[in-house]
């Protein structure tokens, strides 16, 4: 069968697929050294997968949605009402308390998570049929990330997704784990089954397809369930995330796209416009996070600013409106994520 790639199999293999399985095998090598590392270099590990990769995913999506005029102009409403429905939004939870605040965010950014690995897989599915078995593999993505997730609200874990005891408040639902982990196993052996029996009837298979939520099974659970570690969740969780998304944007966005689609942009579509577009998004990504840093959180970086504890409302809102509106705008800007070159 032809492969779907999104460019190829070296730019997808090495940007989309391989980031998860790649993480997760020098995890199992370097156990000793990540702990070192998490330990003795935390500066630089929050460097490198919070501000290079987390943040600056999020500004990715500038060259998909602010620097096109053309989308601009097109959907004015939608870019410019997103922002301001996250400061309002921001606002009203802020002023509901900072916990209630932290909590609806990594809600938020966890329907965000999920959501991207199923729009991968759907986007490696475009040439196949809709039918119970594209079904069963969306199934399989949810489950592959929702079960984690199930398991950590009710489970303690060494790690946040932004702040301590963000999930406390589901700790008192009713003990769901066995019936969950169950659940997920079946789901699992039904995808292997099904996903065996397609190869062995048809004698091809969907190459990238299957790599996209194997890699996404591995990830999520071994990030989640089976290590209980800071750094370990941070290595899988970001990179599985961030650098996907980053390749998606570069390569439909500014790869895929002729001069005249480009205009503005066409100076990032040379070998030395790639630097150039690396270099804008870590930009705008150590910018937020040095605002961050100096104004509310002054762990590696403290100038003795001060602001009172009121200022905060209104500050962190502010602050994570660029975040909050990728979340929402990420919802409607891959609409027409299935045409692909």
């Amino acid at each position: 069968m032809r492969q779907p790639w999104i460019l190829n199999a070296k730019a997808d293999g090495w940007f989309i697929l391989s980031p998860p399985l790649l993480i997760l095998f020098l995890i199992f090598i370097f156990q000793k050294q990540i702990l070192y590392l998490e330990n003795n270099y935390s500066f630089y590990t929050w460097l490198f997968l919070i501000v290079f990769v987390d943040v600056a995913h999020v500004y990715s999506t500038l060259f998909k949605t602010y620097f096109v005029k053309k989308e601009i102009q097109s959907r004015k409403l939608l870019y410019w009402g997103i922002p301001a429905l996250s400061l309002v939004l921001g606002l009203i939870f802020y002023q509901l308390g900072s916990h209630v605040f932290w909590s609806a965010l990594a809600l938020v950014a966890v329907f965000h998570f999920i959501r991207q690995q199923y729009g991968f897989m759907r986007l490696y599915a475009r040439f196949e049929p809709n039918n119970w078995k594209k079904e069963l593999d969306g199934l399989a993505v949810y489950s592959a990330t929702i079960y984690p997730m199930l398991y950590w609200f009710k489970t303690p874990r060494a790690f946040t997704w932004f702040v301590e005891n963000e999930f406390v408040w589901l700790k008192n639902l009713p003990d769901y784990i066995n019936f969950i982990t169950v659940l997920y196993f079946m789901i699992l052996f039904v995808w292997i089954i099904k996903t065996g029996w397609e190869i062995f009837k048809t004698r091809t298979f969907n190459f990238p397809k299957i790599a996209l939520i194997v890699g996404t099974y591995l990830s999520w659970y071994f990030g989640i369930v089976y290590f209980n570690n800071d750094l370990v969740f941070t290595f899988l969780n970001v990179i599985s995330h961030g650098i996907p998304y980053i390749a998606l944007i570069y390569i439909k966005e500014i790869q895929q796209k002729d001069s005249d689609q480009l205009k503005g942009l066409s100076a990032f579509k040379s070998t030395l416009g790639i630097f150039l577009f690396i270099a804008v998004i870590l930009g705008f990504a150590f910018f937020e996070e040095f605002l961050w840093e100096i104004l509310v959180w002054q762990e590696y970086f403290s100038f003795d600013f001060y602001l009172s504890i009121s200022w905060f409302q209104l500050l962190i809102p502010i602050l994570v409106v660029p975040q909050l509106t990728h979340y929402l705008l990420d919802g409607f800007i891959w609409k027409n994520s299935k045409k692909v070159n």
